[in-house]
């Protein structure tokens, strides 16, 4: 009896790191890493702690990779709300049935999600089942001439082999039975385990397959029926409400923002009249904020405020939690535009962010210098300012110049010798301070001066083909470097720029002159300009397109000037931010050149 009662034991402990693991392996789900996306932004997407990442993902903190996976925590609240990881071959007419949601339920809970991004990889919201209501019947199209099952999903995660790991071990690590891994990988009968190898891992307990849909009964509907049935038509707005909410600071306060916020929204009021022209009226309410939260609370009580089609502000990152927190519960679209940093982003499907992100920013600036600069000859250059202000900009270069196998060098530039030793006839070798000050520039520019003068003494003036790039804060040195800037054929890359001498910017400060009687502030970006180009373009695409924006945002028609639009939703649940970035080139010629990579 004793004996019995040992083995008994010994089998419920075995049994117990099992199950103990399979409830852990079950309590995540899996995220695709997007360009530009960080632990940082992750975490915010799915409410969760950078810390709580990691410790899923051991070494995670040292760096992550676009198109690589991380494992999520799953909401431990089983009534609340799920997220999901579309899986190969599923339906959302299968999630609908398997989650016991309704079709709007879930496309409520995900705003962007739609007909050409349901895909494999992509990650949802499942909401929380509504016991309440019945799962309605839906008709399809398609002839139920021959049975029609609901894909299953096929696998719970992928699993790359480690050293020593044998097919026990995996099982004991997810919480399955050999007999399930082996059946979703057949080749495991014949093949032994390899380290590397990509194996799937299937659930642990079979999802419940769909009835078979037998002649005579209702087939399954598609994807296409099904969005199509829970999409409205277009209602265009002749009338749109806007409110504005800035700190004018008209109590008194910082004489400099408050010129600047002044002259934002005295370019958004120039927006309004150019759109005047074409039918749409407007009501507008503007707000002073005064920089204090008891005003922006105030202000969101008002009773006119839930009626807005559009909020424009705040200037002040601290007051955007209380009103994205307003425009997310009253469903109106809210335009940040000013600050770079804001989580509010992640989880509100209204909201707009004007200005990129820095991990968004660097992705795309990669990108676009790769396909400008890709087989040339790279050379990242400590001008000695002892500044670090590029260090995350630099590092995240680094990255993917060797994820992409691609050689850089690094010098210390103190003499011309030195950098002339880095050069390579018979390529562009372009010049990359790591540093963004203009002290860098300062002594940066004598050594590379000294160089084209040797060489000119040569008589060989194009030994070497010379281009810096560098940043956006540049066109604010121009004062000072501008002919140094053509000399050596600059680049930089920015979000904003508003050349001084183009048509269309002369054309606007004249407007502006007219329209106020004074100059626009010289600053960086132009206040005026920006407040202008931002209501232009979501102003329109409402009078022109309604409740179906979203859908419409890359065919809204509008003229650049300082600033361009390219807003992307960050996931299917949270807002958009905008993407668009500008190369700025100052060639040999003395022309200056605004190049977009999305034409």
């Amino acid at each position: 009896m004793k004996i019995l009662r040992r083995w008994l034991c010994i089998g419920l402990l075995a049994c117990l790191p099992i199950c103990l693991q399979a409830q852990t392996s079950d309590s995540y789900f899996l995220h695709t890493i997007a360009r530009g996306e960080n632990l940082t932004s992750i975490a915010a997407t799915y409410n969760v702690s950078v810390a709580d990442i990691v410790r899923l993902n051991p070494g995670s903190d040292r760096f992550i990779k676009a198109g690589e996976t991380l494992r999520i925590p799953q909401s431990k609240d089983n009534n609340g709300p799920q997220y999901h990881t579309i899986q190969p071959g599923e339906t959302l007419y299968g999630l609908m049935k398997r989650y016991d949601v309704t079709v709007e339920a879930i496309c409520k809970a995900n705003p962007g999600l739609s007909e050409s991004n349901f895909r494999s990889g992509q990650v949802i919201i499942i909401p929380a089942a509504d016991k309440t209501a019945d799962l309605p019947i839906i008709q399809s199209d398609q002839p139920a001439s021959q049975s029609v099952v609901i894909p299953q999903q096929s696998y719970r995660d992928i699993h790359k082999v480690k050293r020593r790991e044998t097919i026990y071990s995996i099982c004991r690590e997810y919480g399955i039975t050999e007999e399930e891994l082996i059946a979703a990988n057949p080749e495991l009968k014949t093949e032994k385990l390899k380290r590397g190898k990509y194996i799937r891992i299937p659930f642990h307990k079979q999802m419940p397959v769909a009835p078979v849909v037998t002649p005579g009964e209702s087939a399954m509907p598609t994807n296409s029926e099904l969005f199509e049935r829970i999409n409205s038509d277009t209602k265009r707005k002749n009338q749109l409400k806007v409110a504005v909410m800035l700190p004018f600071m008209l109590n008194g306060g910082n004489q400099g923002e408050q010129m600047r916020m002044v002259e934002y929204y005295q370019g958004v009021l120039m927006a309004i009249n150019e759109l005047k022209k074409n039918g749409t009226s407007f009501d507008i309410h503007t707000y002073d904020t005064q920089n204090n939260a008891t005003t922006v609370r105030q202000i969101l009580a008002r009773s006119e405020m839930k009626d807005m089609d559009l909020i424009i502000g705040p200037g002040h990152a601290t007051h955007i939690p209380a009103i994205s927190a307003f425009s997310e519960q009253n469903k109106i679209r809210l335009v940040v535009p000013f600050t770079s940093k804001c989580d509010e982003v992640f989880g509100n499907p209204y909201l707009y962010q004007v200005n990129t992100p820095q991990s968004y920013l660097y992705s795309e600036v990669y990108e676009h210098f790769l396909r400008k600069f890709r087989g040339n000859n790279i050379i990242f250059v400590d001008a000695g300012d002892g500044e670090t202000d590029k260090r995350e900009f630099i590092g995240g270069f680094k990255q993917e110049l060797k994820d992409q196998h691609i050689p850089f060098r690094e010098i210390n530039a103190n003499s011309k010798e030195s950098i002339e030793q880095a050069l390579q006839a018979g390529t562009e070798n372009i010049l990359i301070p790591t540093s963004g000050s203009n002290i860098a520039l300062i002594k940066l520019l004598p050594y590379l001066k000294a160089l084209k003068l040797s060489w000119e003494a040569e008589e060989t003036p194009d030994k070497y083909s010379l281009h810096l790039f560098g940043y956006p804060e540049w066109q604010t040195y121009t004062t000072d470097h501008l002919d140094d800037f053509y000399t050596f054929d600059t680049y930089f890359y920015t979000s904003f720029y508003a050349n001084n001498l183009s048509v269309s910017v002369v054309n606007f400060q004249k407007e502006f002159r007219q329209w106020y009687h004074k100059e626009i502030l010289n600053t960086y970006p132009k206040y005026a300009i920006l407040g202008y180009e931002t209501a232009h373009y979501l102003l329109k695409g409402l009078s022109l397109y309604g409740n179906k924006l979203e859908q419409h945002l890359n065919n809204i028609q509008v003229t650049p000037i300082q600033t361009s639009f390219r807003f992307e939703r960050v996931s299917n649940w949270g807002g958009f931010i905008n993407k668009k970035v500008f190369f700025i080139h100052f060639t040999k010629d003395h022309e200056l050149i605004k190049m977009d990579f999305d034409q």
